[in-house]
């Protein structure tokens, strides 16, 4: 019974649409045709009902049902909607004309009526549609005493769907825009007035009312939001942004939500748009094997290569709850994918062998590494363990399992080293170049700097001591790094993966060099507070291992375009195979016996452009390192 009533309490909303519009089709037709005929001298008795009538209603709403008309909803009624119902209106016409020419050759059916007749029959369905849309639009906005009014910045087609999104959802009242076109000043946009600048919201705020600020410019360069943010918090308001395309499509975001202004917004990254034909071509089918697949880097690689297309992936992970977080996230975001959790150390030979032969991987990521500047300068032996000897065990046991793609996740640090986190990727880097030879894999190795949000990254650790009410802690006001997400490092990892050289250093893109000071200012206020009175910033001096700036490219390091804008190929500098393996040997020797003096004299014999950054005897050299090329440059 109940299932009943419910197939019953389905069906007539959808026949009284039906109805309705079979209605206006009459409407229409004899309305035409009685107004056509009370022209003449002597007017003509038509009937309001015949079977010509008939057959139009017939022949009009078999068009309606095979055009789709009532898959749409009234509630959502929009221009799409619009022009459906003039598609069905004029295919409506053909289909009337002919069953009335088969019936009686068109008898006393005037011409203009047919002419008429489309247009007539979508203004009579279509303003039903819209006129239902705007009442329910506006009564949830009268329903909801409680509504919160939004002054919204940017008067353009973000501003005008999100207005139609808040109304829709009844606990937002628009009150109005605010935008810096002089011509869009005093007009009207979806009834809401332009009321001024972007830059007097701290003067219109009060006079409307507003209780929320609400960006919607999600296209604007990260300069003008640092702009529009400023006048914001002069507001003393809370503020909100529309999300952009690249994060609703990567599911970041959903459609219609307001989310919170973050770092990555001010920090001058622009969207990656890589080229998925190509990393899925590559990727497509494929099983990879992620090491320290439970970090931010390693967990990213995961999902993206699971998003486009891999078929298997093995997760290689030290950190027993690292290893479990990561795999029932992965397996519940993408259930389709196969996976094999391996616990375990990469640098032991006997967990890779494993790992690699119970996923066969036809590519290896290795992302496994210590990288916290100052605690390898007093921890070298782990770092020389985990960040050169691991790598190597990982180069030889791919090479005997016959991967196809061992990519090395590396560090703009290992350019010229000033550290040892720098000059243990350094000589990463060599041992896959030494290997580069190998017809059977090729070695890839991707350099970048810091990541956003990654585990143990500044801006955590900012977050953090904000939350506790401060001082945030700077190393030295003029410290710059470069930085960028973790969405756009990994794409770019799989970017340059599916470019198909056989040996290759790739370096990213990482926009302009981002100065510490300015990254914690702007924490501060995207927090609510103000730098200085709410929260102090305190500089600590530049800790062990630390430069100053970062650079990207070394001066022996020839550059050229890749396919991709953003990703820019290295001639990578020359090494000497039997040298490198024998460096090796002995560090292994080394950290097994934990001489840690040895272990710092083979490093600088192995790497020798290593001067660590706090060492008086041996002064850097100037000029012998530039930085990324300017975007000119690199056109192709």
């Amino acid at each position: 019974m109940t299932a009943w009533k419910t197939r019953v309490g389905a069906a007539l909303p959808r026949a009284a649409i039906v109805a309705h519009d079979l209605f206006m089709v009459w409407l229409c037709w004899v309305g035409l045709n009685q107004f056509r005929y009370s022209m003449e001298i002597v007017s003509l008795d038509l009937p309001f009902w015949s079977p010509e009538v008939l057959l139009i209603l017939f022949a009009q709403g078999l068009v309606f049902w095979k055009v789709g008309l009532y898959r749409g909803v009234w509630r959502f009624a929009s221009l799409p909607d619009l022009l459906n119902i003039l598609k069905a209106s004029l295919a409506g016409l053909l289909a009337i004309v002919l069953a009335l020419f088969l019936y009686n050759r068109l008898e006393l059916v005037p011409r203009s009526v047919l002419a008429l007749y489309p247009i007539v029959l979508t203004a009579l369905l279509g303003m039903p549609r819209l006129l239902y849309r705007s009442w329910k639009d506006h009564g949830l906005a009268r329903t909801d005493k409680a509504a919160i009014r939004v002054l919204i910045l940017g008067a353009g087609q973000a501003g005008e769907t999100l207005v139609r999104d808040l109304r829709r959802a009844g606990a937002y009242q628009p009150a109005g825009f605010l935008d810096d076109a002089a011509k869009l000043r005093g007009s009207y946009l979806q009834g809401l007035p332009v009321l001024g600048r972007i830059e007097d919201v701290d003067k219109i705020a009060p006079e409307v009312a507003a209780k929320l600020i609400v960006i919607a410019m999600p296209s604007i360069d990260a300069a003008a939001m640092r702009r529009v943010v400023e006048a914001c918090e002069r507001t003393g308001l809370p503020f909100r942004t529309v999300p952009r395309l690249d994060d609703l499509l990567e599911g970041r975001s959903l459609p219609g939500e307001l989310k919170e202004v973050a770092i990555e917004d001010l920090l001058g990254r622009q969207p990656v748009t890589p080229d998925w034909k190509s990393i899925r071509g590559w990727l497509g089918g494929r099983s990879v094997l992620v090491t320290g697949a439970g970090g931010s880097i390693g967990l990213e690689l995961c999902r993206q290569c699971a998003k486009h297309g891999a078929r298997q992936i093995a997760l290689l992970e030290i950190d027993e709850l690292a290893l479990i977080t990561a795999e029932a996230e992965l397996r519940r975001d993408f259930p389709q994918i196969q996976y094999v959790p391996v616990l375990g150390d990469c640098g032991d030979p006997a967990v890779a062998r494993y790992a690699l032969e119970q996923s066969r991987p036809d590519a290896v990521f290795h992302a496994a590494a210590y990288k916290h500047v100052p605690v390898l300068e007093t921890q070298l032996r782990e770092a020389i363990r985990n960040n050169v000897l691991a790598t190597e065990t990982m180069v030889e046991q791919s090479l005997q399992a016959g991967v196809g793609t061992f990519v090395l996740i590396s560090t703009d640090k290992a350019v010229d080293p000033a550290n040892v986190l720098g000059a243990s990727k350094r000589l990463a880097e060599m041992i896959c170049q030494a290997t580069a030879d190998s017809l059977t894999t090729r070695f890839i190795t991707v350099r970048f700097g810091n990541v956003l949000d990654s585990a143990g990254s500044v801006v955590p650790l900012f977050r953090e001591q904000i939350r506790s009410g401060g001082p945030i802690t700077v190393t030295d006001e003029e410290v710059t790094r470069y930085f960028m997400t973790i969405q756009e490092a990994c794409q770019l990892i799989l970017q340059a993966s599916a470019i198909g050289s056989q040996q290759a250093v790739y370096t990213l893109d990482m926009g302009e060099p981002v100065p510490i000071r300015l990254l914690a200012e702007q924490m501060i206020r995207l927090a609510g507070k103000q730098p200085g009175r709410d929260i102090a910033i305190v500089y600590t001096g530049l800790r062990s291992g630390e430069k100053l700036h970062e650079t990207l490219f070394h001066a022996d390091e020839r550059y050229r375009p890749t396919a991709h804008p953003k990703i820019l190929q290295a001639e990578a500098r020359e090494v000497i195979s039997d040298r490198i393996h024998g460096v090796c040997a002995r560090l292994r020797d080394a950290a097994a016996r934990y001489d840690t003096d040895e272990l710092a004299t083979l490093l600088r014999e192995a790497v020798p452009e290593f001067i660590p950054a706090d060492s008086p005897q041996l002064p850097r050299k100037v000029g012998t390192v530039v930085a990324f090329p300017a975007r000119a440059s690199r056109r192709t």
